[in-house]
């Protein structure tokens, strides 16, 4: 008896001991790739999407030298947030203080406009091609001021700041009145039926120019809209207005006011993500095809944007407005947001192709699938399609409505699920092998170096890279395990 308690209390010991071994060396791996990506990586505060791995070598979406950084995810906002979330789990304010680097990055990169194109120059030359804030006011009519919706980019750049104000307790006013005056400038920038253009330029505009009208397909025989700029157009362009309402509910939070321990949201935030909701709702296509297009004309009709990008219905972006609606409902409470639902998911289903998947695009009122040859001719052929862009998605009409019957039996519960993904909150259940893997895997200057493509190297062959998304998946993996399941405050239900 005495030997089998002297055995388990043996395992026991051990077993705290490796916990308590492993938590000093995630702890200690933390730190040392926190550091090389600060002192190393970095060029003025932000960083670029990868780079060689002995750093020669460097690009975001396009090639870049050491003295550009990238704002388009994954840039130097992703790297921000996860700076953030790794001073919430451990205190460390070395942390908070990388974090703060790339914030400040971020202001010497905001434009006069109000927000971020998707990198940011620090060689003189190329910022004189630019309207940055903290510069002198360029005289140029060339000079760059159109802030960028595309890609989650001024989206993400916004969302960092604001969790980097909150996190500084609102005390850093650089970092303060930058997120403040990007989210008025996206306030003045919302049209009247409040849906957003993809690019903006802080100019005045003249409201009454812009009526508020359902969408509706072109007269027969009348052409689509098809204008080079096109950012200038009500857009839906890779989930642009699902990206925005959720910087919204962010803002609406952190901006609002604490009174007796209850939380009063900020209203001109939660205003503008129902004004959001509401164009969502304007542009749902009337029947045969009751989805969204891309982007609309001024006149709610279906517009071109790239030459890859027709006028058309699309399968994809319809999937994102659907999920903005559903996040607009489990924050307002609000059904009139679920509504467009039932009738857009029976209308994809309908649509999937024979292999189960949907087209990107397509046509008005056929409703024929739509695709382009490697020479960007549009075509209903998907034989000689281009790579780089995605013609064919999946759809997982199941995943949509089990998340609607959890949203309907449960709307506070999910409501709570939904917040700590746009509070960036969420953390991995880390399993002990995945920590010991990432803590194995680091080298001696605190790389996790891996193998891929770099354009930067002029060659499809694969060589050794240090990925942004790899230190960002990593890092939440140790933070998954050192985080003490801290609880974060509940946002009250605005509804309530």
């Amino acid at each position: 008896m005495m030997y089998r308690i002297f055995i388990c209390f043996f395992i026991i010991s051990v077993s705290f001991l490796f916990a308590e071994d492993q938590t000093e060396s995630a702890q200690k791996t933390l730190r040392k790739a926190v550091g090389f990506y600060r002192e190393h990586v970095a060029a003025e505060g932000g960083y670029l999407w990868k780079y060689s791995a002995d750093l020669s070598l460097r690009e975001g979406e396009n090639v870049a030298d050491a003295q550009t950084v990238w704002v388009q995810p994954p840039g130097t906002p992703t790297i921000g947030l996860t700076l953030l979330k790794a001073y919430r789990v451990t205190g460390d304010t070395y942390y908070l203080d990388a974090a703060r680097d790339a914030g400040n990055c971020l202001v010497r990169g905001q434009l006069r406009s109000g927000g971020w194109t998707y990198s940011i120059y620090f060689d003189e030359e190329q910022r004189r091609k630019y309207s940055y804030r903290v510069d002198p006011v360029r005289s140029s009519k060339s000079t760059k001021n159109v802030s960028t919706l595309d890609d989650n980019t001024t989206q993400s750049a916004i969302a960092f700041l604001m969790e980097l104000d909150e996190a500084l307790e609102f005390s850093d006013s650089k970092i303060h009145e930058t997120a403040v005056y990007a989210l008025e400038k996206l306030l003045e920038t919302q049209f009247p039926n409040g849906a957003f253009p993809q690019g903006f330029s802080g100019e005045k505009r003249d409201d009454t120019a812009y009526p508020v009208k359902p969408a509706n397909y072109p007269p027969e025989g009348t052409e689509p809209t098809h204008e080079k700029d096109y950012y200038k157009y009500y857009t839906f362009n890779d989930n642009l207005a699902w990206d925005l309402n959720r910087v919204f509910f962010m803002a609406s939070e952190i901006y609002g006011t604490k009174k007796d321990g209850k939380l009063n949201l900020n209203e001109k935030y939660v205003n503008a993500a129902c004004c959001l909701g509401d164009f969502m709702i304007l542009a749902q296509m009337p029947e045969p095809q009751p989805a969204w297009a891309q982007q609309y004309d001024f006149e709610m009709r279906p517009c071109w944007a790239r030459k890859f990008e027709p006028a058309s219905i699309t399968g994809g972006e319809s999937q994102g407005i659907i999920t903005a609606l559903i996040e607009l409902f489990l924050f307002t409470g609000n059904k009139k947001y679920l509504e467009p639902i039932p009738k857009a998911v029976a209308y994809l289903e309908h649509s999937r192709r024979s292999d189960g998947k949907l087209a990107r695009f397509y046509e008005m009122q056929t409703n024929k699938p739509l695709y382009f040859t490697k020479s960007y001719e549009l075509t209903y052929s998907e034989a000689d399609m281009p790579t780089h862009y995605a013609f064919v998605i999946d759809f997982n009409s199941s995943r949509l409505n089990q998340l609607l019957k959890q949203i309907k039996s449960d709307r506070l519960k999910q409501l709570e699920i939904f917040r700590n993904n746009y509070r960036n909150l969420r953390l991995p259940q880390s399993k002990a092998q995945d920590v010991a893997a990432v803590i194995a895997g680091i080298d001696q200057r605190g790389a996790w170096v891996t193998s891929g493509i770099l354009n930067a190297a002029k060659s499809n062959k694969k060589i050794q890279i240090i990925d942004n998304t790899v230190f960002v998946k990593n890092i939440n993996i140790l933070l998954g395990f050192l985080n003490t399941g801290s609880k974060t405050e509940t946002i009250i239900d605005p509804k309530n």
